[in-house]
């Protein structure tokens, strides 16, 4: 089967969510010998990952308005250029502020690059592959979150762990004249801003509202994987930093690149006939909510192995239920605010974190795992009642 032009321009979309996301994983790969040369605590790690999340939060609007306003090709490529620079400034930090200051940095720059991949596909795709472009950005993610912790070993066993965030910032240069070349091959669907909603108008729809709610409460168990994972295992089941890494941190973002094709095909699947995209979303949503509250049984698992199962199986209905969430902004509001839509969702995603991780890593230094886990468990039913409950009828 040969793919169309655009499906190859989305392709090549996914390496920058790649990239974006080898960046702030390899803080996680490398937190137990971050923790030990700057004597942090897990709370300290915590405000850190808190940092990156503020900064993410508070730019995301900003991000999406410019996107909309200047167009994808303009913003995702100085995006990319400053969080580049912002990974390669993290390799050359001297303690915790410095640290704090370069994860702040990178959060700002890196909050266009979620709006920007759905910006991407509203120009690109028709309204019923956009699950599927959604699912095929989180393989991009994911493959970003699996070379994480092997880079991060491999090149940190020979010269210490600042060196993976300066070849990792390297890496982002080289994309940006690829994009450029692809998009002089490929243009994207032209839009008219004018027919597009104005932001005040916007910032009045309960919809919108409605969607940052379900992302704050939909998304934490996706925040939780994503910063914790190898420090769950190292705290949980006693590995060292790099059996983590090497041998079981790197396969729950294989599961959640699954996840994330598995979560657009549903919503394709459930779509056919007579059946709504929205229906479709809304019930793929269900769906992944219901196999979420499994979560709970993460801790327990009686070695790393079968832990490793448990934060799998988690891990890949949480990217099944983001990709129908990140869908909705475009389904409610246009490619015109695609921008902005999904930039309200990073604003979220990041005020979410930036409350809930110094909060994990105080419960985790007092009471282990196993309370989070629990109360995240409940989250993405709640979050989907909210998404129902303010959504469009079908």
């Amino acid at each position: 089967m040969i793919l169309a032009p655009r499906w190859w321009a989305m392709l090549v979309f996914t390496l920058a969510s790649s990239l974006s996301f080898l960046d702030r994983q390899l803080l996680a790969a490398l937190a137990p010998a971050i923790q030990r040369e700057f004597q942090l605590s897990s709370a300290d790690y915590g405000l850190i990952v808190s940092a990156f999340s503020l900064a993410y939060a508070i730019t995301a609007p900003l991000s999406g308005w410019l996107l909309d306003r200047a167009g994808l090709n303009i913003s995702i490529c100085a995006s990319l250029g400053l969080w580049s620079l912002a990974g390669i400034a993290t390799g050359f930090t001297n303690g915790f502020h410095a640290l704090l200051a370069c994860r702040a940095w990178l959060g700002m720059a890196e909050s266009a690059n979620i709006p920007a991949a759905g910006k991407a596909a509203g120009l690109y795709l028709e309204p019923r592959e956009r699950p599927m472009g959604a699912a095929t950005g989180q393989i991009g993610i994911s493959l970003g979150m699996v070379v994480a912790p092997v880079l991060a070993s491999g090149l940190a066993l020979r010269w210490g762990w600042r060196a993976p965030f300066v070849v990792a910032g390297l890496l982002g240069f080289l994309w940006i004249p690829l994009w450029l070349a692809v998009t002089r091959r490929v243009p994207p669907n032209p839009t008219n801003p004018a027919c597009a909603t104005p932001v005040r108008q916007l910032l009045g729809d309960k919809r919108l509202w409605g969607l940052i709610a379900g992302n704050i409460l939909g998304m934490l168990i996706y925040s939780l994987w994503m910063n914790w994972t190898t420090l769950f295992l190292v705290k949980t089941h006693g590995l060292s930093p790099q059996q983590a890494n090497l041998r079981l941190a790197w396969i729950p973002p294989v599961f959640a690149a699954a996840g994330g094709v598995a979560g657009g095909g549903i919503a394709l699947r459930l779509a056919k006939g007579t059946t709504s995209i929205l229906t479709a979303r809304y019930r793929g949503l269900l769906i992944a909510a219901l196999a979420l509250s499994a979560t709970a049984l993460a801790p327990l698992a009686p070695n790393a192995n079968l832990a490793t199962v448990a934060v799998c199986w988690s891990f890949f209905w949480a990217v099944a239920f983001s990709v129908n969430l990140y869908a909705l902004p475009i389904d409610y509001f246009g490619p015109e605010r695609a921008g902005f839509g999904i930039a309200a969702l990073t604003f979220a995603y990041g005020l979410m974190q930036t409350v809930t991780s110094p909060a994990i890593g105080r419960a985790v230094d007092l009471y282990g795992f196993t309370p989070v886990c629990a109360a995240a468990s409940l989250t993405p039913l709640l979050a989907w009642a909210i998404l129902r409950f303010t959504g469009e009828r079908p």
